[in-house]
């Protein structure tokens, strides 16, 4: 539990007070649970306080649906695991809220500036001029779900929390004892001299005689064995297909076009200016300066010198703007006009409107094509499902696919071969749509002469198939691949004629005879590579499998590797040793090593502090969140 409490407090503070206050907002901002028929209210107590069972339902459904994104729509999670997602959640809820209670207990207090100032400097809030945007930020409480007093009052409670939690991070140090050795290891560097002997670069061997070849084709059989293919029937069963058998009604349409009017319905668009201050007096002069002709730029420098902003907030609509006097003022106003000051709790907003485009709509007519298809579509995922029943029905009466697809209008195709790859003699992939894996997964797994179950495969798409025949796996006449043989028998002759060149070069070297020497005596022109650190990434750095043995040998040895076609003959060079007294160069490491003890004191803090608030669960609670309630 500890290893796992870790690594959420690790990349809660990692990613800085930002991520955390997304997390609060999942987990705080649901309201109080109504039940009825003495339903329990809370999941768990901490302290003197309790989180209610709509709040946790609330976190655990977040989580599930996480799962379900990274694993697939056709993800479904059995009980026992629905239950560890709900205390996991649950768990989650009840560290924080004990940190809370710490917070509270030792009067962390957060002022209004202090939350001003964080809003005002938080980087997810800022426009492109690096200032703060109130589009952003609008945007941020619509797609959170939240009221700004809202936001206001669960970022006072976050900002008191990482108080507390920075504070037991403050005490982590990364002493030297432990940074010289590492910075010894991590910066030491490493140069080379390499000769690569490539394959291709090999003397083309004597033309082979018959009887070589045959022999070669017989002694590597694995590389010419043609894989097992099966010969298939395939029944498919698609939403396109029922689409097009579907035809809505104008009722139908009507009512579609009705539910996506906001799709067709261009809102009026406005791009705006805003300046923000603190001072009405000071908003009404700005105002005043710009409907005077003064420039944005000037705006903008009046109002950072005041302590407030001004920022282009781009083109938006009326409801990209959540404050319904702002929105009002922006869109009441004039092309070019300056409106007056608007009060939020940010301050005093003075708005010009430098562009209109007025609203377009879309007509029932112009896009009465476009919704029959999409109506269709949607028609016939719903009765997909009766069409599939009366499917399998016929499969389940023994009735042979052909038949079945003729009589209830299916895709059928016959396969000749294909191969546990979905690919056909030729190599190439077959053209098995959306549904190949597992239509391969079907084909492989049914025995000769049976027809599978309907499956039902993703976007509630269904197929069946039949197996009629079985290649066994065989290995290919030599007669039929003679020119493949020869190629192959070639590319092997050259391999081996490079892995003796290469094996003579490392005995020379190892016998005593310089690198360079001993590589000029036999045609190859060494080179010099590095240096290199042991993590060294990015263009020019050698394949891993050759820096791992300049690094894993003494200064002067050598030895050969196998690369990607070719052979490598490498020897060490110098070794270049770090300043591990250098204060610049310890300091990053020592960083590293405080923080990482700074996430363990974290992690184990937070542990006492919920065990030292002795939280309560509430079972039947938990079995309420994953509907296993009786």
């Amino acid at each position: 539990m500890l290893g796992a409490l870790r690594g959420w407090l690790n990349s809660w503070v990692a990613k800085g007070l930002f991520v955390l206050l997304i997390l609060s907002f999942a987990v705080w901002g649901v309201g109080d649970f109504v039940g009825g028929g003495g339903a329990p209210s809370s999941v768990a107590t901490v302290g003197g306080r309790s989180i209610s069972v709509e709040e946790a339902t609330e976190a655990y459904r977040r989580d599930l649906t996480q799962l379900q994104r990274s694993f697939g729509g056709n993800f479904e999670p059995v009980a026992p695991l629905r239950r560890r997602i709900a205390e996991d959640a649950v768990n989650r809820l009840i560290t924080l809220t004990a940190i809370a209670e710490e917070a509270a207990a030792r009067g962390v207090a957060v002022t209004d500036e202090a939350l001003r100032q964080f809003i005002f400097t938080a980087e997810p809030f800022r426009g492109l001029d690096g200032s703060f945007n109130r589009v952003a930020f609008d945007s941020f409480l619509r797609n959170a779900g939240l009221s700004e007093a809202r936001f206001l009052l669960l970022l006072r409670g976050d900002i008191a929390r990482q108080q507390v939690l920075m504070a037991v991070r403050a005490g982590a140090a990364g002493p030297s004892a432990m940074a010289v050795p590492i910075l010894a290891f991590q910066g030491e560097q490493r140069d080379a001299r390499v000769v690569e002997m490539r394959f291709i670069a090999a003397a083309a061997p004597p033309e082979p005689s018959e009887e070589q070849l045959r022999r070669f084709h017989a002694n590597e059989a694995a590389r010419f064995t043609a894989p097992e293919y099966r010969r298939f029937q395939l029944l498919t069963l698609t939403v396109e297909q029922v689409a097009r058998e579907i035809t809505p009604t104008e009722d139908q349409l009507r009512a579609a076009y009705d539910a996506r009017r906001a799709e067709y319905v261009l809102p009026e668009r406005r791009t705006i200016e805003q300046a923000l201050v603190n001072d009405e007096i000071l908003a009404r002069s700005l105002a005043q300066a710009w409907r005077g002709g003064l420039d944005f730029a000037a705006i903008e420098a009046q109002a950072g010198s005041a302590g407030g902003s001004a920022a282009a907030l781009g083109t938006v609509s009326r409801e990209d703007l959540p404050d319904a006097a702002i929105a009002a003022a922006a869109f009441d106003a004039a092309e070019g006009a300056v409106t007056d000051p608007v009060r939020s709790d940010f301050g005093w907003h003075v708005l010009r409107v430098t562009a209109i485009a007025a609203g377009q709509t879309r007509a029932f007519a112009s896009v009465r094509e476009e919704l029959a298809g999409e109506v269709a579509r949607e028609l016939a995922a719903e009765r997909i499902y009766t069409v599939a029943n009366r499917v399998e029905d016929s499969i389940a009466e023994g009735i042979p696919l052909a038949e079945v697809a003729r009589r209830h209008a299916l895709g059928f195709t016959e396969i000749a071969a294909m191969d546990g790859d979905g690919r056909g003699p030729d190599g190439a992939p077959l053209d098995l749509g959306a549904m190949a894996r597992p239509i391969v997964d079907s084909v492989f797994g049914t025995q000769v002469g049976t027809t599978s179950r309907l499956v039902e495969a993703e976007g509630s798409n269904f197929f069946a198939t039949r197996v009629e025949d079985i290649t066994q796996p065989a290995l290919r006449p030599f007669e039929s691949i003679a020119a493949e043989v020869k190629t192959a028998w070639e590319n092997a002759e050259r391999r081996r004629a490079m892995e003796g060149q290469a094996a003579q070069l490392l005995a020379a070297v190892q016998g005593g005879t310089p690198f360079e020497a001993a590589a000029t005596a036999q045609g190859w022109t060494p080179r010099r590579i590095g240096p290199f650190l042991r993590n060294s990434r990015g263009a020019g750095t050698p394949p891993p499998q050759l820096l791992q043995a300049i690094f894993g040998m003494a200064e002067g040895e050598a030895t050969m590797i196998e690369a990607n076609q070719s052979f490598i003959v490498v020897a060490v060079g110098s070794i270049t040793k770090p300043d591990v007294t250098a204060a610049d160069r310890l300091a990053p490491v020592r960083a590293a090593i405080a923080a990482g003890m700074a996430d363990d004191l974290e992690a184990q803090f937070a542990q006492a502090i919920q065990a030292a608030s002795r939280p309560t669960i509430n079972a039947r609670a938990l079995d309420l969140m994953i509907g296993t309630d009786p």
